[in-house]
């Protein structure tokens, strides 16, 4: 697979956080959702950070990883 990155992710409109990310903040993730690329995440902590870009198996692959771990 070859990682792309967008360099500053506030260049793009349409972010939306996890539906378990509290209104307080914290540490979330934001996805951007219909990109020609893949999936793009970002820090919601960072808007104006890098967003790395996923293939549809990748973050598929990411979700069931983080959904089977014990952490």
């Amino acid at each position: 697979m070859t990682e792309q990155t967008i360099p500053n992710s506030s260049a793009l409109a349409g972010w939306r956080k996890s539906s378990y990310s509290g209104p307080e903040g914290g540490s979330c993730v934001e996805v951007l959702d219909g990109h020609p690329a893949g999936l793009p995440v970002r820090d919601s902590k960072a808007p104006h950070g890098p967003a790395l870009v996923f293939s549809a198996a990748g973050w598929s692959a990411f979700v069931v990883a983080v959904k089977t771990s014990n952490l």
